[in-house]
Formats: C-alpha cells, sequence, structure tokens
C-alpha cells in the first residue's frame, strides 16, 4: 500500500501537467470552456456586488443627443468630459445604445449589455489563443483581471468595442479571411484611434497574406470605410471631423496619466519627452519589422520598400504563393500583439481604460517569448497590480512601463517565429 500511494500521486501529478500543457486530448480542450462559463459567472456576481463607476458614459450620452438632434459639426458637439473626440463609428455605436438604453438612463440594462460585449470578446480571445495553439495553463490569465473587468461591465467604455473588433481582426485574419479581416479593422479604428497601433502589423500581414495587389485594394477599403463612416460629418466640416477624431496633437494631463508619472509632471509635459518616445517607439517597431516580421521573406526590409515605393511587388508570384502559406495563427497573433504592445510602451500617457488593450495579449505575449510559466504569471501579476493602483504612483507607473518593457526585450530576445507545420501548409488558401 505504501509503495502504490506515490505511484497515485505521481500519475495525478503528471495528468495535470498533460492536461495544462495540452498533451491530454480528451482533457485539455476542457480548460477554456469552464474558464468561459466560470467568468460568465464573475460577470454576474460583479454586475450584483459592485456599483456602477460614472466616468465617460454620461458625457457619451450627451454627445450622442445632440448628433440625434441633428448636429454634425464636431467642433460643436460636446459633454460633461469635454469635446466629442472620438470617430463617426463610436457615434453610431453609442446612438443605438441610447436609444436601447432610454436615453442611457438605464445604467443597468447598459452594463448587461456591456457584459455580454465581454463574454463575446472573450470567447474570440480565446478562439485565438486555441488556434495559435497555446497550452492551457496559459489561459487562466484571461479570466482574472479585476480591471478589465471593471472597464468593461463598471465603466462601459468605448474601448471595449475597438477591442473586441481587434480581437475580432485578428481572428479573421488566422483564418485567412483577409476582406472580412480588414472591415473589422477598419471599424474598429472607426470607434477610436488607439487602433492606429497595430496599422503598421496589419499592413504587414496583408503583404505577405494577399500579396502586393491584394494589399493595395484592402488598403483602399480601409480608406473608402473609413471615408463612408465620416461623410455627415466631413459634408459639415471636414477640417473639424479630422482634427477631433484623429487628433494626433493632443495635450495631455499628469494628473491621470498610468504609465509615466514617475518622471515628474515637467519631464512628462516637455517637448523633448513627447519627441524622445516617438523616436524610440519608431526605432523599436523598425526593428521588430526588419527582424521579425519580414524574416519569413528571407529579403532585407530595404529590398522590399524600394520595391513597394516603386509601385512594384517585392515578391514573384511564386514566392507570394509560399509566404503566404507562412502566414500562421501564431505569426497573426505574434505580430499583431506586438505592435500593440510597442505603440502602448511608447505612449505618451495611458489611461485606465487603455488596459483592455494589453490584458488579453500579455499572457500570449509572455508564452511566445519563451519565458519560464512562473515568470509569466510573475510578470501578468505584477502588471495587474499596477494598473489597479488607484491613483497612479510613482511604483505602480513605473511597474507599468516596466512590466510591457521586459515584455517587449523578452519576446524580441526569444525564439523566432514557428516554422509552418505541414498541416498549415495544407490548408486551403483564402483570398477573400
Amino acid at each position: 500500500m505504501a509503495e502504490t500511494e506515490p505511484g497515485l500521486v505521481a500519475k495525478a501529478t503528471q495528468l495535470v501537467f498533460d492536461v495544462a500543457n495540452g498533451r491530454n486530448r480528451t482533457l485539455s480542450w476542457l480548460v477554456p470552456p469552464s474558464l468561459f462559463l466560470l467568468d460568465a459567472l464573475l460577470c454576474a456576481v460583479v454586475i450584483w456586488k459592485v456599483p456602477y463607476t460614472e466616468i465617460d458614459w454620461k458625457a457619451y450620452m450627451e454627445q450622442v443627443e445632440q448628433y440625434v438632434a441633428g448636429e454634425r459639426d464636431y467642433t460643436v458637439i460636446k459633454g460633461g468630459t469635454g469635446p466629442l473626440v472620438y470617430p463617426a463609428a463610436h457615434v453610431y455605436l453609442y446612438t443605438a445604445l441610447y436609444h436601447i438604453t432610454d436615453k442611457g438612463k438605464d445604467i443597468f440594462l447598459a452594463q448587461q449589455l456591456f457584459a455580454v460585449l465581454y463574454m463575446a470578446t472573450l470567447a474570440v480571445v480565446m478562439a485565438c489563443y486555441w488556434r495559435a495553439k497555446v497550452p492551457p495553463y496559459v489561459f487562466p490569465m484571461l479570466i482574472l483581471s479585476k480591471r478589465l473587468h471593471s472597464i468593461f461591465v463598471l465603466r462601459c467604455f468605448n474601448d471595449c468595442f475597438a477591442v473586441f473588433f481587434l480581437w475580432l481582426t485578428i481572428y479573421l485574419f488566422q483564418k485567412r479571411a483577409w476582406t472580412l479581416g480588414t472591415f473589422a479593422y477598419t471599424f474598429g479604428l472607426g470607434i477610436k484611434m488607439s487602433l492606429l497601433l497595430v496599422l503598421p502589423a496589419v499592413g504587414v500581414i496583408l503583404l505577405l497574406g494577399r500579396g502586393f495587389t491584394g494589399s493595395l485594394q484592402l488598403a483602399a477599403i480601409i480608406a473608402q470605410v473609413q471615408f463612408t463612416l465620416a461623410l455627415p460629418f466631413l459634408q459639415v466640416n471636414a477640417k473639424g471631423y479630422l482634427s477631433r477624431a484623429f487628433e494626433l496633437s493632443r495635450q495631455f494631463f499628469f494628473k491621470w496619466t498610468v504609465n509615466w508619472r514617475f518622471v515628474g509632471e515637467d519631464t512628462f509635459l516637455s517637448r523633448p519627452f513627447a519627441l524622445g518616445l516617438l523616436t524610440m517607439h519608431a526605432s523599436v517597431l523598425f526593428w521588430y519589422i526588419a527582424n521579425r516580421w519580414l524574416k519569413p521573406t528571407g529579403k532585407s526590409w530595404s529590398t522590399i520598400a524600394a520595391s513597394i515605393l516603386s509601385l512594384r511587388s517585392p515578391f514573384s508570384p511564386q514566392e507570394e504563393t509560399r509566404l503566404a502559406m507562412q502566414i500562421t495563427p501564431e505569426y497573426v497573433m505574434t505580430t499583431m500583439l506586438s505592435a500593440n504592445i510597442i505603440g502602448l510602451l511608447f505612449a505618451r500617457s495611458l489611461h485606465y481604460q487603455f488596459y483592455s488593450y494589453l490584458a488579453w495579449a500579455t499572457p500570449f505575449l509572455l508564452w511566445r517569448s519563451g519565458a519560464h510559466p512562473l515568470l509569466q504569471y510573475g510578470l501578468w501579476a505584477l502588471q495587474e497590480w499596477a494598473w489597479n493602483v488607484f491613483p497612479s504612483t510613482n511604483v505602480s507607473s513605473g511597474v507599468v512601463v516596466g512590466a510591457m518593457a521586459t515584455t517587449v526585450i523578452l519576446l524580441a530576445a526569444g525564439r523566432d517565429q514557428a516554422p509552418t507545420s505541414s498541416n498549415d501548409v495544407s490548408r486551403k488558401r483564402k483570398v477573400v
């Protein structure tokens, strides 16, 4: 009996490790749906037990009310927190919510709708992780964020919709549904300009996945959709719309920053600091493009850039076919999410709602870097703690920046893009 007991313990331990690492095909697949159902219950408890906190919802409704009344000049539309500074799709989405929630008065219904949005986004996120062959032990980090639940069901920020379309874009690109993915991306961009951070990754993925001509056609779709969404406002005051919806020179308030508080207010507000961040963003992004994203091409970035500037395809038809087969689900996620975190790392100011772009990305990037699971969970926990400190402090803001910087460095130093498996090569290539 004494000899049997250690054997049972060893077998049980091995079973747990096999399930956690995805080696047990019978049980491993049950982890994501089980966690999904648990999170649905958690969302219900949060709405039931935690009081709603008003931040931007009332302002959204005040702005929409003016739109419903017939106002189309973006420079005139204002709310309690200031002028309307989001693109047209935001207005259309919140106009729908305005009517559904009795002009924004039924907050409880709004919270339920955002809980549905949260669960829908989580489902897409989990599908993306599964297609990228991420092991089940990573999945618990997707449902344990206190701040993320708050952003969705207690604050009702428009970032929630933008994040949904970001992940829907990733999923559709993983499925090689290039046109549908492009529509999802441009609609998300039409909600909030934060999705500009992943535009370089979208460009590279479409270039390699659809070829030069196909990627130009899809780029035209992005522009056309943005124009169509904005047309009612462009007809009244085009300059006003563009300056508000895609304002790149916005002055940020030091008191609300989550990331750079530790540098001090004078440095934070200085022009050299802003230019330094912009330079670092461009430099790190360029390194990733040249040394990671374009590596499957076997060509230098300068050769590819010269061809594109000459309006010629950098690849032969045979090369385009080969490259398209190398755009795996893992490549899509790595490229999109690395562009996202690089942009967030060097953003001049992040507010708490920006964690929605980061919370579901960090677990994948840490796993993708090859870091030990203990380091993955440790860094994730530090990041989660820092984003839950309110108001931010020198220490918490330092951890916010440090966690993102560590993730970017680990990813850059980690294993190269995984080679395409024979199963991936044999999949039918979608070109729609």
